[in-house]
C-alpha cells in the first residue's frame, strides 16, 4: 500500500512539474508575484515585540493546517464572489441570478469537501504514523518516518500535516468528480428553485 501511494505521489509531482515549467504558467506566476509585491509595498512596516502577540502569531502558524486554510478561503470567497456575479450588468437578470446561485453552490461544495477530506486525511496520517513499540499494530506505523523517536515535537507534527495534505490531494482527484460535481449541481438547483428561477 505504501508503494502504491508513493507511486501516485510521483506521478502527481511529475504532472505538477510539467505544468509549472510551461512559459504560460511562469508568465502568470511572475505577474501574480509582481501584483502581490505591489500590494505588500502599500502596507506599512510593523514589528511585533509583545511576547503575547508573538506567541499568538506562532500558535496560529502551528495550529492552522491546510484544512483550516481551505475553510478560511471558502468563507472569504463566499463573502465576495457572489456579490461580483450579482453586479455583472453584462448579462440579463435570470442569467445573473443563476450565476450567483452556481457560484455559492461551488464555494459551499468545494469548501465542504476540501475541509473534511483534508481534515480526515491529516487525522488518518496521525493515526498511522505512531512510533513503533510493543503493542502498536504495524499498520499504525505505515507512514512513520524511518528513525523517528518521538511524535511530540514540532517537526513531526508538521510532517503529519504535510503528509495528510498530500494524501488529501490524491483523494480529491476522485472526489472532485464523485462528490463536488453532483453536490454543486444539487445545491445550484436548490438555490435556483428557492430564488424562483429554473433548474440547471
Amino acid at each position: 500500500m505504501r508503494f502504491i501511494f508513493l507511486g501516485e505521489c510521483v506521478v502527481i509531482t511529475k504532472i505538477f512539474n510539467r505544468i509549472t515549467n510551461t512559459p504560460i504558467y511562469k508568465g502568470v506566476k511572475k505577474n501574480i508575484r509582481r501584483f502581490e509585491q505591489g500590494a505588500l509595498d502599500l502596507l506599512p512596516d510593523a514589528t511585533f515585540n509583545k511576547p503575547a502577540t508573538v506567541k499568538l502569531i506562532g500558535d496560529i502558524g502551528r495550529d492552522i493546517s491546510s484544512a483550516e486554510n481551505r475553510l478560511i478561503l471558502g468563507v472569504s470567497a463566499l463573502m465576495t464572489q457572489p456579490f461580483i456575479d450579482a453586479k455583472n450588468k453584462n448579462v440579463d437578470e435570470e442569467t445573473r441570478k443563476v450565476s450567483v446561485c452556481r457560484t455559492i453552490a461551488k464555494i459551499i461544495a468545494g469548501t465542504f469537501t476540501g475541509y473534511f477530506i483534508r481534515k480526515g486525511c491529516i487525522k488518518a496520517i496521525k493515526a498511522w504514523s505512531k512510533i513503533p513499540a510493543p503493542g502498536i499494530p504495524k499498520y499504525k506505523t505505515l507512514f512513520t518516518p524511518k528513525g523517528a523517536r518521538s511524535t511530540n515535537n514540532e517537526a513531526f507534527k508538521q510532517y503529519q500535516n504535510a503528509m495528510g495534505t498530500v494524501a488529501a490531494l490524491v483523494v480529491m482527484l476522485f472526489s472532485n468528480f464523485l462528490i463536488d460535481a453532483p453536490l454543486t449541481k444539487f445545491l445550484t438547483n436548490l438555490l435556483v428553485k428557492n430564488s424562483g428561477g429554473e433548474k440547471q
